[in-house]
């Protein structure tokens, strides 16, 4: 066995391409799927309704996705939710009614949450921990650059034709996605490929039942208010009058500074700790979601869209690092599939705040309050990461390397993950 270190450029190519390339079809979908609703005869809200089909089909897929790829592997699981994503994309397609549409676009979400949940396993089993939070952050990375430019590569493929033909460029990423996860090797370590006995979701829940209630939480508060950002910033513009083209700009903008800034957030997070990101993520996007609502033209608007997409880029990767950081090795991929189903649900609930409160009559209300959201959630961080992960700070970080771990709490049986696997020793690139 080979003796190199891991390191990012090594891993590149089985697993930040394949992503990349995975990601950009899906992100070539999110502008498309409500549109190809509407062309098979749905309302506003009924194609609205089949986009957030999307989002639920990924929570549905969430838990068994760990155990699939606990039964067969990170990347036999991989190469199944391509194959199953290359057959409900073609459905997508086809579709001739509203319900065969709903029903391939949920089983498509499904399919994304088995391909990111492998490769969050497989990074947190051979990544040295010294290296875990780059490594996570550029993954969360490749899926922020693929929603930014999938939409421009769809906008041209879709030009002057049907709307329905999206799919079939989302079919065919997923099928070369595929091809690299088949034919470029994974890069070994001396973790990598170790098996243990099968352990049930059920027993996982029960186990870290009170990780999951504390910890858990303010995962979900954190996909809350993150996903609530895509809602609130075009709802809010509307509202004060932008057209759809100008939205999309200040968007597109808020966009770019979210991609940018992948990498230096993984870097500080794996030298000075998780929660010198975590918590300023959140207390950024509270801030400006709250400050939204006093935005009265573009420029202003631009700004705090602009701010929002730093708060939201820096926290890349910072769920995932944290599932890694906590999840037991015997059973990492059933556990990751319950956190996974915790950040999702947040994910899908926050914007539902928004549109309730739009509903009501009073969306600056519903805005500023996910913007108070965001500040509960960097609050739960504080509080509860440096009592699970040994990585919160450095100073925990020196606690656990001493041997002298902050008390445990009072059931450590069911509120304590065993000691995550480093994946080797090597050094950080």
């Amino acid at each position: 066995m080979s003796a190199e270190p891991v390191s990012l450029a090594r891993i590149a190519p089985a697993v930040f391409l394949p992503a990349l390339i995975f990601e950009t079809g899906f992100g070539a979908l999110a502008p498309i799927i409500a549109l190809s609703g509407s062309a098979l005869g749905a309302s506003p809200a009924t194609a609205g309704l089949i986009l957030a089909l999307q989002g639920i089909g990924q929570i549905l897929g969430d838990v068994p996705a760990g155990a699939l790829a606990a039964r067969f592997g990170d990347r036999k699981a991989m190469l199944v939710a391509a194959v199953v994503a290359a057959v409900t994309l073609t459905g997508c397609a086809l579709a001739s009614e509203l319900w065969q549409l709903a029903l391939a676009v949920t089983a498509t979400g499904a399919t994304n949450a088995v391909f990111v949940l492998a490769r969050q396993s497989y990074l947190t089993e051979v990544v040295p921990t010294e290296l875990r939070a780059r490594a996570l952050s550029t993954l969360g990375g490749m899926s922020r650059v693929g929603a930014f430019i999938g939409p421009f590569i769809g906008a041209v493929v879709v030009h002057g034709r049907p709307v329905r033909d999206v799919y079939w460029l989302a079919l065919a990423t997923t099928v070369a996605a595929g091809l690299v996860v088949l034919f470029v090797p994974d890069v070994g370590g001396p973790a990598a490929g170790h098996k243990h006995a099968p352990v049930s979701v059920r027993s996982v829940v029960s186990g870290h039942k009170r990780l999951f209630l504390t910890l858990g939480v303010a995962v979900f508060l954190v996909g809350a208010v993150r996903a609530t950002r895509q809602t609130v910033l075009p709802l809010w513009a509307q509202h004060l009058g932008e057209n759809p083209s100008t939205t999309s700009v200040v968007f597109g903008i808020a966009g770019l500074v979210d991609m940018m800034v992948f990498y230096p957030s993984g870097k500080v997070m794996d030298r000075a700790g998780r929660l010198w990101i975590a918590v300023p993520s959140m207390l950024v996007l509270g801030l400006t979601q709250a400050a939204l609502p006093l935005t009265g033209g573009l420029v202003s608007l631009t700004v705090v869209a602009m701010l929002m997409g730093l708060g939201n880029g820096i926290g890349s990767g910072i769920l995932m690092t944290l599932g890694a950081d906590v999840a037991p090795p015997a059973s990492r991929q059933q556990f990751l599939g319950v956190w996974r189903l915790c950040a999702d649900s947040g994910s899908a609930g926050g914007p539902l705040v928004v549109s309730a409160a739009a509903l009501l009559g009073s969306l600056a209300a519903g805005i500023a309050t996910m913007g108070a959201v965001g500040l509960v959630a960097a609050g739960a961080l504080l509080r509860w990461v440096p009592r699970y992960s040994a990585f919160a700070t450095t100073g925990t970080r020196s606690r656990k390397v001493a041997g002298s771990p902050a008390p445990p709490p009072r059931h450590p049986t069911h509120d304590t993950a065993p000691e995550p696997a480093t994946g080797g020793e090597g050094e950080a690139t």
